[in-house]
């Protein structure tokens, strides 16, 4: 008996037991937040409805006015500022936690006691013409004159060379190339002017070094940099003849500080010499105003050039070397006394924690420091940036939580070669590897008025496509219509598909060590111009003083709908990466651009029948890889749609192979010349940072392949890099195929 009764003393301790617990999870079940974003249903829907439409186009216009009052360069007092408050509002707008993270990077800057400035001198040495050593301040922003850095070239080192100045036109290889081959002009000890515009000024500054000049000057030419028809500013958009383009001059190939390569500036890091640098320049380097370049140009003697290298001063653009009989004896100095020094720069991270995964992340970052007050490059995307997080904050209040963690980064020192991205990539680059799904980059949001501009990787056009139609078009007359079908309407693709246009991925902002470094599928949205017709490069006043605020207010973007359209494209896609039960990445697309990309690089190669055929040089390999990845994607996808989806470890496999399908795309070895380039499929152009390549291993060894040296080597290396696409695109396939 006394047995039995401690047998149901038990069973009844354990039924009050199973009561509670089972009292407890129905309270915990109900007590959840209601959030069925979690199997891609209507509330999702309806969460990503609310987080758009909480976006208001005049707090953006506060955010963009508050942050471009001051100039705020990288390692500047008032840049730190910055970054404090964008951390508190961060922090009062709902985030879970926000930090800033500094580094010691090495940055550059004018000698305040000895300004820099192109002269021309007699043949005594007497100075008979100066450049301005600074531009003339907007009207408004005359009470933070002395806050203003003067237009530079960042990293150029300290010289006066002297000599006879030769027009290079935009200083790209092929500009170099036709002065040697076709004109017989050998720069080596000139000093070389080149305009700015098509290529990155790095580059520009690089060609001039492997022709041997012994400085170079850019300008920017009113037919790069002024529209037809408009205004300078303040009257209109376009740049004054005293304005200058600011920027680096680095060659650092992703490498980030030059000093710290492959390594985040931290205290502890092992630094090198400031002559082992990576990327610096080892000649003078100056930017000026059209004002300016008129008085260089417009007595040089030499040959007249072809007209494509004529721009729209009133000059003949004489080649050189040197001026005119009369000017015979002069010749041109620099005066370059820029200081390079390790200062302290500061990135804003800020969080949300992901309820479900929250060691899955999707980053929205954008840069925060600018050459002067940043009205468009960069602060117009900080303003978006801020939005965003204000109204994911708006939604936390409301129960709302991300599947996945989301984090916002304020990225600092990114005009001086995307130095605080790279370094915070690098600080943590193994976890990005194991749990990074998509960067969204956030630099400038409008550079034209004319339609969007979407860069990305292939997976990610069916979202974009899908989240653009769910947003107005910001256009006056175009009310009822999507952003998608505004879009559409003034950028279709020409050949291949009926969709808007989606450009390739090259580099210039803060994406490059996420993407193709470390293989996190990647985007940027950002409002544009009319590729068409307007023939400018970049907009006009592109890195001078005159971005303000009121140049967007006025000019840009009055109402601040287009930027509103961008901070939805932005956001919605950062929604949509973290909310969704299954990742909205797209295998398919992937394999329906390789199969261009191939195309495209063979039909380069057989430009040139003969020594493939002698040489032995196939695509066929590429070719087959590409087949079995296309194959494997669309057995991929068709798994999706009987996927279990009340299976958490179906899903996870699956999403799993979703998101390191962009890192199968990476070679640890990296492209030859460029280490931290390791994308296979995507990298800059090695003669243009700012343009995306496709198989650039397989590019750079055909470019100028028929002047090279040796033939037999060089079409070695074709082979090679061949090889190298095929055993790549091949294990990408791989990774798509069932688990064992």
């Amino acid at each position: 008996m006394k047995n039995e009764r401690r047998i149901i003393h038990w069973i009844c301790g354990l039924i009050v037991v199973l009561a509670l617990f089972f009292f407890g999870f129905i309270i915990g079940w109900f007590s959840r937040p209601t959030q069925s974003i979690f199997a891609d249903g209507s509330e999702s829907s309806k969460y990503l409805r609310e987080f758009m439409d909480e976006m208001k186009p005049e707090k953006i216009r506060e955010h963009l006015r508050k942050f471009t009052r001051l100039p705020h360069l990288a390692g500047t007092e008032q840049n730190r500022r910055y970054a404090e408050q964008i951390k508190d509002e961060w922090l009062e707008f709902g985030l879970d936690s926000v930090e800033m993270v500094p580094y010691d990077v090495l940055l550059s800057y004018p000698n305040k006691s000895q300004p820099n400035y192109i002269s021309i001198v007699d043949g005594l040495g007497n100075e008979v013409f100066s450049t301005s050593l600074a531009e003339p301040v907007p009207e408004g922003y005359e009470h933070v004159l002395d806050d203003i850095v003067p237009p530079y070239s960042s990293f150029s080192p300290k010289g006066q060379p002297e000599g006879e100045l030769v027009y290079v036109n935009y200083g790209r290889t092929e500009d170099f190339f036709q002065l040697q081959r076709e004109m017989g002009i050998n720069v080596t000890g000139k000093i070389v002017i080149a305009r700015y515009g098509k290529i990155f000024r790095g580059n520009k500054v690089k060609n001039a070094m492997l022709a041997r000049a012994k400085g170079i000057i850019m300008f920017s030419d009113p037919a790069d940099y002024c529209a037809a028809g408009v205004q300078p500013y303040p009257d209109g958009w376009n740049l004054p003849g005293g304005g200058a383009q600011r920027g680096n001059v680095l060659n650092l190939n992703g490498a980030g500080d030059p000093l710290t390569p492959g390594y985040p500036a931290k205290e502890y890091t092992y630094r090198f010499n400031l002559e082992d640098g990576v990327g610096l320049p080892k000649i003078p380097v100056h930017p000026i105003g059209y004002h300016d370049a008129i008085h260089l140009l417009k007595n040089m003697g030499g040959q007249i050039p072809p007209n494509n290298w004529k721009g729209a001063l009133n000059v003949s653009y004489r080649i050189g070397p040197g001026f005119l009989d009369d000017f015979r004896s002069q010749k041109v100095r620099m005066n370059i006394h820029t200081d390079n020094q390790v200062t302290r720069i500061y990135n804003v991270i800020g969080k949300i924690r992901g309820a479900l995964e929250p060691d899955r992340y999707v980053i929205l970052g954008g840069h925060r420091d600018a050459w002067v007050f940043g009205g468009i490059d960069p602060m117009s995307g900080a303003a978006v940036v801020h939005e965003s997080v204000r109204s994911a904050g708006r939604l936390l209040s409301k129960g709302w939580r991300p599947r996945r963690t989301i984090i916002f980064a304020s990225w600092d020192a990114e005009e001086f070669g995307l130095q605080g991205s790279t370094e915070w990539a690098e600080d943590n680059s193994k976890v990005l590897q194991e749990r990074a799904v998509a960067y969204i980059n956030a630099d400038s949001a409008i550079e034209g008025m004319y339609t969007l501009r979407v860069d990305c990787t292939p997976s990610l056009h069916t979202l974009v496509y899908d989240i653009t139609k769910q947003i107005n078009s910001p256009e006056e007359g175009e009310q009822g219509l999507s952003l998608y079908e505004s879009w559409h309407k003034r950028d279709n693709w020409t050949s291949d598909r009926d969709a808007p246009r989606i450009s390739k991925l090259g580099s210039g902002s803060d994406f490059e060590a996420y993407f193709i470094r470390l293989g996190i599928a990647a985007g940027r949205a950002r409002y544009t111009k009319n590729k068409k017709t307007e023939r400018y490069s970049s907009y006009p006043v592109y890195h001078s003083v005159y971005e303000t605020f009121e140049i967007v207010e006025k000019f840009y973007d009055p109402s601040f709908k287009r930027l509103l359209a961008v901070a939805q494209v932005r956001g919605g896609l950062v929604f949509q990466l973290a909310n969704s039960q299954l990742l909205p990445l797209d295998a398919n697309q992937y394999a329906d651009s390789l199969r261009k990309y191939a195309n495209s690089i063979a039909q380069l190669g057989q430009q040139h029948p003969e020594e493939m055929n002698m040489y032995k040089v196939s695509f066929d390999a590429l070719f087959s890889a590409v087949k079995n990845f296309t194959v494997a994607a669309m057995d991929f996808h068709e798994r999706l749609q009987t996927l279990n989806r009340a299976d958490p470890l179906q899903v996870r496999i699956m999403n799993d192979q979703l998101m390191y399908l962009e890192r199968a795309f990476i070679d640890p070895l990296g492209l030859p010349g460029r280490p931290f380039y390791r994308h296979v499929i995507f990298a800059p152009s090695s003669h243009n940072k700012y343009a995306g390549e496709s198989f650039p291993g397989i590019y750079d060894a055909l470019f100028d392949i028929e002047n090279s040296a040796d033939p037999h080597m060089a079409w070695s290396e074709v082979k090679r890099q061949i090889s190298i696409a095929a055993f790549t695109v091949h294990a990408a396939a791989m990774t798509l195929t069932p688990p064992a």
